[in-house]
């Protein structure tokens, strides 16, 4: 437990951490891939190029120092990041180096103002603030293991199938290679996958959305080509180009909290942008392989047909339930208009048709995509409760 001084000390460094964090976090990762370049095998640099990395660690610690006196408010957010610490293999004696490394950005970035009472007590917190990931990661870590067809961090998987689903999206079905069941999963998780691209020196790992439901006997994710902004996706590029039917890659055990509540009554909106359907189709095949009675809504926007995945399949799983819908909305005309339920962005008025007010809403997809689609959803009176959202890669707030 940390003493009233020590919360004190802390939580008076929030506004400072709140200006200054991304600076404080970039200093943070440059110093300690100096030293640990070895790290650089479990983060994602593409994330640490676009600064994503930076500014999510950043608004953690911040969040830290704000509720140091009430952790539990930041329990979700702690499962959140576990998740992903888990699939990545993150381990116990990771944290001594990232607590050595952040004090030293703070003082670096703080100058005077990092008095030795400051670092004293964010010293004592960072200890407090690890010990809680490092427990709920142990949790994670033994449930992946000892579940039916579980292991612990990674092993090879085959490619038995690969399927191009649209001009942009390729699915990956994978098996594992030693013949084991492929455990169960909850509709939403993610799988990492780790690979080494050629003259790559470092292990490059992605988090990638099952894109169906369980109960099959193989994983699949459906992976878009990134190469239209900079850097360009080197392991979406490498997947499409390079990896092939009988190629084997390394694959962790599923994880992720933004999951399918089955247990809910209430109708469901499953909303996406682009890619962000994959974990949304695979939310809608569970249901539909239940059988669901409640009000099921899919929704896809993608910026015209040709790049569009899953539109058959969806249309064929709309069968299966007895209050099911799909729709396609494009930014761009198509070239048959029954192609399509809206041309443009999704707006209040297209939602308004086909989303209950009382509706539980999944939001995946671009940033852009979600801070327009929850707007909209609270404008409608849909309560935050019911609106929930994922993000790929590293989870930053979303101002709606």
């Amino acid at each position: 437990m940390l003493s009233e001084k020590t919360m004190e000390i802390v939580k008076s460094t929030a506004p400072v951490l709140e200006e200054r964090g991304t600076e404080i976090t970039t200093y943070f990762y440059k110093k300690m891939f100096e030293n640990h370049p070895e790290l650089l095998n479990i983060f994602n640099h593409a994330n640490q190029s676009q600064g994503r990395q930076q500014t999510a660690l950043a608004n953690a610690v911040y969040a830290a120092a704000k509720h140091i006196d009430n952790l539990d408010a930041i329990v979700p957010v702690v499962i959140q990041v576990a998740h992903k610490h888990r699939s990545l293999g993150i381990k116990p004696e990771h944290y001594p180096i990232v607590g050595k490394y952040l004090l030293i950005a703070i003082k670096e970035v703080l100058g005077e103002a990092a008095t030795d009472d400051i670092m004293k007590a964010w010293e004592e917190a960072y200890g407090v603030i690890a010990d809680a990931f490092i427990n709920v990661e142990a949790g994670m870590y033994k449930e992946a293991e000892t579940q039916k067809g579980g292991w612990l961090d990674f092993k090879p998987f085959v490619v038995a199938k690969k399927v191009k689903e649209s001009e942009v999206i390729t699915s990956f079905y994978l098996k594992p290679a030693d013949g084991s069941p492929v455990p169960t999963y909850l509709a939403g998780q993610y799988i990492t996958v780790k690979l080494k691209a050629d003259g790559d020196k470092y292990t490059l790992n992605r988090q990638y959305s099952l894109s169906c439901a369980p109960g099959h006997d193989y994983f699949r994710i459906s992976v878009k080509r990134e190469s239209e902004r900079e850097p360009v996706g080197k392991v979406s590029n490498y997947l499409h180009d390079h990896v092939n039917e009988g190629d084997k890659i390394e694959v962790s055990a599923p994880a992720g909290d933004f999951v399918l509540n089955m247990q809910e009554e209430e109708p469901v909106a499953l909303i996406s942008g682009g890619v962000g359907v994959t974990p949304m189709f695979s939310m809608f095949e569970t249901l539909a392989n239940a059988g669901s009675k409640r009000k099921v809504t899919f929704i896809n926007a993608s910026r015209n047909e040709k790049i569009q995945a899953f539109k058959s399949a969806a249309k064929e799983l709309e069968t299966k339930l007895e209050n099911g819908k799909a729709y396609f909305a494009y930014d761009e005309k198509p070239s048959d208009n029954s192609l399509c339920d809206h041309i443009g962005h999704i707006n209040r008025e297209f939602l308004e048709k086909v989303v209950d007010s009382n509706s539980v809403c999944y939001v995946c997809g671009p940033v852009p995509f979600m801070q327009s689609i929850v707007r909209i959803l609270k404008e409608m009176g849909i309560s935050d409760n019911n609106i929930r959202y994922e993000f790929f890669g590293p989870a930053m707030a979303l101002e709606a």
